[in-house]
């Protein structure tokens, strides 16, 4: 076995069905007295369930989390925040909410107040989880499958581009998930979220810093999300097929939070930061394409996905990206980048923003391999190593 070095990252995690009821004890937890809510406009009706719920403790209710997290909605949210004197956050939703929580906690913990009143009241909360720094305390309750909740990864778009780093003190604190949550789930958006899970694990197979106990929770996720996908298409309000699929989404995203991204999450950045294209679905598309671009350069990788989702002829190499392919076909998700809004006249900006930068990839960046890979993804083709 390779050395290898893995680091936990420190969050509380309450699961189950009904577990919202406790939510008013996992605030009392952190320390928190005032939460300010975080919603989509969607979602808006979620959040104000969660706001009754945690009644006096609940300082507001900001519901105008967008996709990609525009810096201007991170700093408006910010400010609310401040205004109302809340000293923690509780993001409902999918992504999109946890990121603004998250931007919340970068910005809050950038210019972090002396530490009186509130700020304290932060301070002794993070001590008692033991989470590191300052910054506002974010308790997360996915609605969806997108995993950002388990990780210490943030992403801000500016200026037509979407940066991403690392920081352990937007990690949410606690995260309650609760199956009946995602009844509510379109049966579309179920699947591209469950295939967004999918390919966190599935990059943490080949990632640079993988190690045998993330290599355990990938495969699990895979397997406990695509096994949940057939029951759910049967009956989208199967509740244990609903728990499966956010355990296994839990999973795959705790993969996310340990390990370093390679070219499927650099394209889908950069397609969602400067396209401003559907983040589950761009994943969906994307997914089969990049793990066939990293096929030969990665077979034990593919070969544990294809495991993972019971594909026949696992050794082949391609057996799994074409599975992914074929999969999101007969579950009714988006093949194509045209079908979800990429300009054709965009392929070759967005070749040159991937290839722009190093990152650890098992295949070297190949700029006109990247724009040929784009193209099959824009037209819906089979993946193609």
């Amino acid at each position: 076995m390779k050395n290898f070095t893995y680091t936990a990252n420190p969050s509380r995690v309450v699961f189950g069905v009904g577990a919202l009821q406790y939510l008013a004890r996992e605030i009392e937890l952190l320390g928190a007295r005032r939460a300010l809510v975080l919603s989509t406009p969607e979602q808006e009706d979620s959040a104000r369930r969660v706001a009754d719920l945690l009644g006096d403790r609940a300082a507001g209710i900001f519901a105008r989390a967008v996709m990609h997290v525009p810096i201007e909605t991170a700093r408006e949210a910010r400010d609310e925040a401040r205004r109302l004197g809340a000293d923690c956050a509780v993001a409902i939703g999918g992504g999109s909410t946890t990121g603004l929580g998250k931007a919340i906690a970068l910005l809050d913990a950038i210019a972090a107040p002396p530490l009186e009143g509130g700020a304290a009241a932060r301070a002794a909360g993070a001590q008692r989880l033991g989470a590191p720094g300052q910054g506002l305390p974010i308790l997360a309750i996915p609605t969806t499958y997108a995993g950002s909740e388990v990780t210490a990864i943030y992403g801000l778009t500016e200026g037509g581009v979407k940066k991403t780093g690392r920081d352990p003190r937007v990690l949410p604190r606690t995260v309650i998930y609760d199956p009946e949550l995602t009844l509510t789930l379109p049966y579309a958006m179920t699947v591209t979220s469950a295939f967004n899970a999918i390919a966190h694990a599935a990059e943490g197979l080949y990632a640079p810093d993988a190690n045998p106990v993330i290599g355990l929770m990938a495969e699990e996720g895979i397997r406990a999300c695509a096994a949940a996908l057939p029951a759910l298409r049967a009956d989208p309000k199967d509740l244990a097929a609903r728990s499966d699929a956010l355990y296994g989404a839990w999973l795959c995203g705790t993969v996310l939070g340990a390990i370093t991204m390679g070219l499927h999450h650099k394209l889908c950045h950069t397609l969602g930061g400067s396209f401003n294209l559907p983040h589950a679905a761009a994943h969906t598309v994307i997914l089969p394409h990049a793990l066939a671009y990293n096929a030969r350069a990665a077979e034990g990788a593919m070969s544990r996905v294809g495991r993972a989702l019971g594909v026949k002829g696992e050794a082949d190499p391609m057996a799994a990206p074409r599975a992914l392919h074929d999969l999101a076909r007969l579950y009714g998700a988006p093949t194509s980048l045209a079908a979800i809004g990429m300009p054709a006249d965009g392929l070759d900006r967005a070749a040159d923003l991937a290839a722009s930068s190093p990152y650890p990839n098992p295949r070297p960046l190949e700029r006109a391999a990247l724009r040929a890979l784009l193209q099959r993804a824009y037209d819906g083709a089979p993946p193609q190593a």
